[in-house]
């Protein structure tokens, strides 16, 4: 569909260093040995008239996207499959709004409109030091199962803005994700802040990894 992100694969790796610098900010690497799936995350719709993310895999191939229309729905982001599916709706929380929290929801496609279920199956929410007393912290937000859950089941740790995050499970204190610049073997080649890996060991669901990407970058970009 997108025959482009190919040659973006190739630029990256050093195999086409010849292409334009916009063209080469688009790849990811996927560890061998059963070990972490890098994923590369670019933060650029492939709409022209949208904001938003894409997500390429080692090959160049699609994985996934966020078209963003900001001025119609502020309040909702979804990502998106390489077929445009809907794979999960985030629609942040109205009722207290000091707290920047979001509802992270199974979206399900009826007649090409995303459905949104009663009930988050996550829910993440700023740190509220960082919100309400202006603390600085290395705690940036929270991640629970589910709006009811009182204790987080993840933790997220860092600076999103340096693109050096971490997402720990709390019970084992175990990195989850972790969110780093982009590193790229062609020389004289260099990315900015709008490309960079998100590194998702194994087992952990790689498009709540992109969702927690999502809400950390409405929160602190």
């Amino acid at each position: 569909m997108f025959p482009f992100l190919k040659h973006l694969s190739r630029s990256v790796h050093g195999d086409d260093a010849q292409s334009s610098p916009e063209l080469r900010v688009a790849v990811s690497s996927v560890e061998t040995g059963g070990a972490c799936t890098t994923l590369t995350v670019w933060r650029k719709s492939l709409l022209v008239s949208c904001k938003g993310f894409t997500v390429i895999d080692s090959k160049g191939d699609l994985i996934y996207r966020v078209d963003n229309y900001a001025r119609t729905r502020p309040e909702e982001l979804i990502l998106m499959d390489k077929d445009g599916n809907s794979v999960l709706l985030m629609h942040r929380t109205k009722k207290i709004t000091i707290i920047d929290s979001w509802g992270i929801y199974e979206a399900k496609d009826t007649n090409g409109e995303a459905k949104v279920p009663k009930c988050p199956i996550w829910y993440m929410r700023k740190n509220l030091k960082m919100n309400i007393l202006k603390t600085k912290s290395d705690i940036l937000a929270y991640v629970f199962s589910g709006s009811l859950d009182k204790k987080s089941s993840y933790v997220i740790k860092g600076s999103y803005r340096c693109k050096s995050c971490k997402i720990l499970h709390v019970p084992s204190n175990r990195t989850v994700v972790e969110i780093k610049k982009k590193e790229v073997k062609t020389k004289g080649v260099r990315f900015g802040s709008d490309v960079f890996d998100l590194v998702v060991s194994p087992g952990f669901d790689t498009g709540l990894a992109m969702a927690l990407v999502l809400l950390l970058d409405q929160m602190f970009s």
